[in-house]
């Protein structure tokens, strides 16, 4: 293009069109469909030069090959339960303590996100960190924001974590382990700060019960839009597969598992029986469900690696102190042994 100026002003809006499209997502399509016409336009009409093209491709095809590898590599992980031991640690090492499932989750988060990259916290481990939250009977709200803020705030580590750090490194001319070394004091500042402002920010929530299960997919869906580009509406979302929100994943995940644990039961039951589909608290909706019933069936939704009163959450704390009709509380796997049941308090002598 003679011109150097509109050269610049072609360059720049196709740059503002392709990052538009990338966070609007018009019709649900992916960055690519218009990515690439934009690079094809700016090289047709000289905006840069198709040797200058070859050349930019040439240095930062290894670097985009190498993200694509992490993206494999994290989703391999999650295929062979990787996050799921994670969120199994997690809950035995929280003992049914909400506050200490708080630094669980930091400390996942950020080796997630240092090793894996920012899209494997996201989008695979903030389903797992709901589910343990639930399993514990805490809110879910700290720790799902965690995971979102940690995912960015957390990729500053390796050049792995995240793309930017990448052409960073690429263009920086760093070996790996200067890169590290460079970047470890602010990422370990950065965890501490945020660490400090989440345990303030919510103290309310850390303290609470859990969420009823109609309010958890939109926590999610509210913390997967917190991310630039991440978020779209209902009709705007990204298909199945890499990149997906996770309170669509939640949303399908409680509808599959309700309706296999009522099919379940029913078998069991062997009886003519009705579903019933209540939204609310869920402790509240328990107890009037149970109005006039014979006897309520109630599993424990606490710490359930140890004996004692900690293996009742507060939702079944509640139930137990209120149903109106006999309850039957059951463990839903093997019950611990007892070596697990606390000490007995200490004799007091005069």
């Amino acid at each position: 293009m003679p011109n150097p100026q509109l050269a610049e002003i072609l360059s720049a809006t196709l740059l503002v069109l392709v990052l538009a499209c990338a966070v609007i997502r018009p019709f649900g399509w992916p960055e690519a469909v218009v990515a690439v016409p934009a690079a094809v336009l700016a090289i047709v009409t000289g905006a840069i030069s198709l040797d200058d093209a070859l050349a930019g491709a040439e240095r930062l095809g290894p670097v985009i090959g190498f993200l694509a590898a992490v993206l494999v590599l994290a989703q391999l992980c999650d295929d062979e339960g990787l996050f799921q031991a994670c969120g199994a640690w997690m809950a035995r090492t929280a003992a049914g303590r909400p506050r200490r499932l708080l630094v669980q989750v930091f400390l996942a988060a950020s080796a997630i996100t240092a090793v894996l990259g920012l899209d494997a916290t996201v989008v695979l481990l903030t389903p797992v960190v709901f589910a343990t939250a639930a399993r514990i009977g805490a809110r879910p709200k700290p720790r799902v924001y965690a995971c979102t803020h940690l995912s960015n705030t957390t990729s500053l580590l390796l050049p792995v974590s995240n793309l930017t750090n990448l052409l960073a490194f690429v263009a920086g001319g760093l070996g790996f382990t200067r890169f590290a070394a460079l970047m470890a004091l602010p990422w370990a500042a950065a965890i501490a700060v945020e660490y400090l402002v989440f345990r303030r920010f919510f103290a309310t929530d850390l303290d609470a019960g859990a969420l009823a299960p109609a309010d958890v997919p939109g926590a999610a869906h509210g913390a997967f839009a917190g991310l630039l580009g991440r978020g779209h509406p209902a009709w705007h979302r990204p298909a199945e597969g890499w990149g997906k929100d996770p309170g669509t994943r939640l949303e399908h995940l409680a509808a599959t598992s309700a309706r296999q644990l009522l099919q379940d039961a029913a078998d069991r039951l062997d009886r003519p029986c009705t579903r019933t589909e209540r939204t609310g608290r869920v402790e509240r909706e328990a107890v009037a469900a149970a109005e006039g019933g014979d006897l309520l069936i109630l599993v424990r939704d606490g710490d359930r690696t140890h004996l004692g009163p900690h293996s009742l959450g507060p939702a079944a704390r509640f139930v137990v102190d209120h149903v109106p009709c006999p309850a039957l509380l059951v463990w839903p796997e093997p019950p611990p042994g007892l070596p697990t049941m606390p000490p007995p308090p200490p004799r007091h002598t005069v």
